[in-house]
C-alpha cells in the first residue's frame, strides 16, 4: 500500500547538523527496541528543552511564505502499554525549533490521537502536546473514531477526549475562535502572508447541527480562505493516489464543502495510503482534497508530519513529509528501516500545488483594483516627457510634462491600418488604465510607431546629470520573434554623432529586446566613443512588467519590477549623445532604417532628467 521511497531530502539531511540539537530534539525507542540503534528519552524529560525552545523565534505574519504543519493519526503511539510518546515529542520539538526558520504559523492534528479512547492513553498524550503549549505554538486537534465512541456523532456527550482536548485546552490560544456547544468541533483564525486564514477542526461524525455551526462560522468570516480538517473525507487505493470520497465524505462535501467557496483545501486522515484529488465546487472553483496517514508504516508512522509551505509570491504550495524523530537521530545510530523513513519523496508525499491565490479567492475577497491616477500626479520635478497611451489611435499623444514633446503615429509602408489599436489592458500598478497594441512584424517590416516632432525640445537634451526612463510593457504572446525589436530609440546613428567605435550604424540611444527577449539598453555616452550596454534577463511574453533605466550621472542600472538586474556596466559614462533628431516609441532603427516595430502593449512611458528610485512610478 505504500510507495517505494527514492532517497532523502535535498536539504533536510543537511539541516540536521545546522540544528545543533541532534540529541536534544531526538525522542527514542523503548528499551525493547534497542536493537534498532535508536535510544529512548521520555516525554517528561523533554519539558525543560521545550521551554528553552519557546523563545527561539516567532513567525512573520506578513511574509508571503509560511508553513502549516499537519500531523495525522498517531494512535499507535498511545495504545495502552504498547505505545511510545517519543516520536511525537520529537516532532513537536522540531516544529518549535523550526518555527521561525519555516515561518510555521499553525499545526493541525487530524484525529485518532490515541488507539482505544481510554483516559490512560490521553494521559500519555497530554504532556506531549504540552511541548506545543509551553512554546505557545497554536494548534488544533479533532476527534477521530479511535478517540471516542465512534458509533455516535458529535452529540455523544462527555468523553475522555473532551477532558484532554476540549475547548478548555484551546481557549488560551490567540488563534482559537470557538467551539460547538458539544465541544467536538472548533475553529481557529491565524494570520499569515498579510491576511487572516480560518481553519475548521471537525469531528469524526459531525451532526446536522455541527455542519450548520460550521456554515455559520464561515458566513461570519466572509472574506477568509478556509482550510477544513476532518478525520474522514477522501481515501486512496494502493497503487492509485487519486483520492475518492468515502460514503461519509460525500455527506461532508454536500453539506459543507461544495457550497462554500471559501473552502479551498481539505485535509483528512483515517485511511491509508496517502492520496489527493481536485474537485470543482458549486462556484466552479478548485478544491484540493488530501488524505494523509502513515500509521501503517514503520513504528506507527514515526509521528511523520506534513509541511505545507504556502508561497503566495509564487502561487504555490510545496508539500514535504518528514519524520523529525528519525531525522534528528545521529545517522550512525539509525536502523535500516528508520533510514528509509526520514522523508517520503514519492510524488504523493512530496509535491508542489500551483494555486493562483488571488484568482481563487476573488469570489469572496477580490483584490482591490488600484484606481487610475491623473497625469498631473506623475509630473514630478524634472519630468521632461510623459506619454500615456490612453486615447484613441490616430490622435496626437500629448506630452503631459508640458514640455511640448507630443507624439504622432506613423505606419510602416504596407502595414494594415489597424497596426496600432487602443486597448483597456494595463499593468495593475499603471497610473493610466489603458494601453496601445503595437502589431509589429519583420521580413518585411510592418507595424506602427510613435515619434516626436523634428523640433521637439526632448531631441536636444543630453542628460549630463543623470536620467530615469520608466515604462509599462507587455510583449505579445503569439509566437512572434521579438529579436531586436525596439521599445524606445533616439534617431541618428553613432556615425551621425561623430562616434567611430563599436558599430557606428547603431542608433545613439536604443532600448530594445534581444533574440532571447532580454532587455537591452545600448547607448553612445557623451564622453565615450563606444556603445555602453546594459543587459536584462529573458522577459516572459504575455505578462506585464515595469522597467526602469536609471543613470546617476556616472553609472546606469536596469530594473524590472523594481528589482535591480545583474549586467550593468561598472565603467562610468556621462550623458546621452544626440543628433537633434526625433525620439521613436515602439521602434528602433539601424543605419537610419526602421526594420520592424514593437509587438505587444505599451501602457505609458516617462522620462525624468535625474535619477529616481525605481519604485517611484509604481508608488506615485
Amino acid at each position: 500500500m505504500d510507495q517505494q521511497q527514492d532517497g532523502t531530502s535535498r536539504r533536510r539531511i543537511l539541516q540536521v547538523g545546522a540544528l545543533g540539537a541532534g540529541a536534544a530534539l531526538t525522542g527514542g525507542l523503548p528499551a525493547a527496541a534497542a536493537t534498532t540503534g535508536i535510544t529512548s528519552t521520555s516525554a517528561a524529560d523533554s519539558s525543560s528543552a521545550a521551554a528553552a525552545l519557546a523563545g527561539s523565534g516567532r513567525p512573520d505574519p506578513d511574509n508571503p511564505r509560511f508553513t502549516l504543519a499537519v500531523v495525522p493519526d498517531t494512535q499507535y503511539l498511545f495504545d495502552l502499554d504498547r505505545g511510545d510518546p517519543a516520536p511525537l515529542t520529537a516532532t513537536f520539538k522540531y516544529l518549535v525549533e523550526q518555527r521561525a526558520a519555516e515561518n510555521l504559523v499553525f499545526t493541525a492534528h487530524l484525529g485518532d490521537v490515541v488507539e482505544n479512547a481510554q483516559a490512560s492513553e490521553f494521559a500519555q498524550a497530554d504532556p506531549v502536546f504540552g511541548v506545543m503549549d509551553r512554546a505557545r505554538m497554536p494548534y488544533s486537534v479533532l476527534a477521530g473514531n479511535h478517540d471516542i465512541d465512534s458509533s455516535k456523532d458529535d452529540q455523544r456527550g462527555d468523553s475522555a477526549y473532551l477532558h484532554t482536548f476540549g475547548p478548555g485546552r484551546f481557549r488560551r490560544m490567540s488563534t482559537y475562535g470557538g467551539s460547538t456547544p458539544d465541544g467536538y468541533n472548533s475553529y481557529h483564525v491565524f494570520r499569515a502572508a498579510g491576511r487572516q486564514w480560518l481553519l475548521l477542526a471537525m469531528d469524526w461524525r459531525p451532526s446536522d447541527a455541527g455542519f450548520a455551526w460550521a456554515r455559520k462560522v464561515i458566513a461570519e468570516h466572509p472574506k477568509l480562505p478556509v482550510i477544513l480538517t476532518i478525520h474522514e473525507l477522501v481515501y486512496a487505493d494502493a497503487g492509485d493516489p487519486v483520492a475518492k470520497f468515502s460514503e461519509h465524505g460525500d455527506r461532508v462535501w454536500e453539506q459543507l464543502v461544495e457550497g462554500n467557496d471559501q473552502i479551498f483545501l481539505t485535509l483528512n486522515g483515517h485511511y491509508w495510503p496517502s492520496g489527493r484529488v481536485v474537485r470543482k465546487n458549486a462556484a466552479g472553483n478548485d478544491v484540493h482534497l488530501h488524505i494523509t496517514n502513515y500509521q501503517d508504516r514503520y513504528y506507527g508512522g514515526s509521528a511523520m508530519v506534513r509541511l505545507y509551505h504556502f508561497d503566495l509570491a509564487r502561487d504555490t504550495i510545496d508539500v514535504e513529509t518528514i519524520s523529525p524523530w528519525i531525522l534528528t537521530e545521529k545517522p550512525d545510530r539509525r536502523s535500516e528501516l528508520a533510514e528509509g523513513e526520514i522523508e517520503l519523496t514519492d510524488p504523493t508525499n512530496r509535491l508542489s500545488i500551483p494555486i493562483d491565490f488571488t484568482a481563487r479567492f476573488a469570489g469572496f475577497d477580490p483584490e482591490p483594483v488600484r484606481p487610475a491616477r491623473p497625469a498631473r500626479d506623475l509630473v514630478i520635478p524634472g519630468t521632461v516627457a510623459y506619454w500615456r497611451l490612453d486615447g484613441p489611435v490616430g490622435s496626437r499623444v500629448v506630452d503631459h510634462s508640458g514640455r511640448g514633446n507630443d507624439l504622432t503615429a506613423v505606419l510602416l509602408p504596407g502595414s494594415p491600418a489597424d497596426s496600432l489599436k487602443a486597448s483597456t489592458e494595463h499593468h495593475a500598478d499603471q497610473p493610466a488604465h489603458a494601453s496601445w497594441i503595437f502589431a509589429g512584424r519583420k521580413n518585411p517590416a510592418r507595424g506602427g510607431y510613435l515619434r516626436t516632432a523634428d523640433d521637439a525640445p526632448l531631441n536636444r537634451l543630453t542628460f549630463r546629470n543623470g536620467y530615469t526612463i520608466e515604462a509599462f510593457v507587455k510583449l505579445a504572446d503569439d509566437g512572434l520573434d521579438h529579436s531586436w525589436e525596439g521599445l524606445l530609440s533616439r534617431m541618428g546613428t553613432g556615425a551621425d554623432a561623430g562616434k567611430t567605435g563599436s558599430d557606428p550604424s547603431e542608433p545613439v540611444v536604443n532600448l530594445a529586446f534581444s533574440g532571447g527577449r532580454q532587455l537591452q539598453w545600448a547607448v553612445y555616452p557623451l564622453d565615450k566613443n563606444d556603445t555602453f550596454t546594459n543587459w536584462g534577463h529573458e522577459e516572459i511574453a504575455g505578462r506585464w512588467f515595469h522597467l526602469a533605466v536609471v543613470n546617476d550621472g556616472r553609472h546606469t542600472t536596469l530594473y524590472i519590477d523594481s528589482s535591480e538586474l545583474l549586467r550593468n556596466p561598472a565603467t562610468p559614462s556621462n550623458g546621452l549623445s544626440t543628433t537633434g533628431a526625433p525620439w521613436l516609441l515602439g521602434a528602433n532603427h539601424y543605419a537610419n532604417t526602421i526594420e520592424q516595430s514593437f509587438a505587444g502593449h505599451i501602457g505609458e512611458l516617462r522620462i525624468v532628467d535625474r535619477p529616481l528610485s525605481p519604485k517611484l512610478f509604481l508608488t506615485t
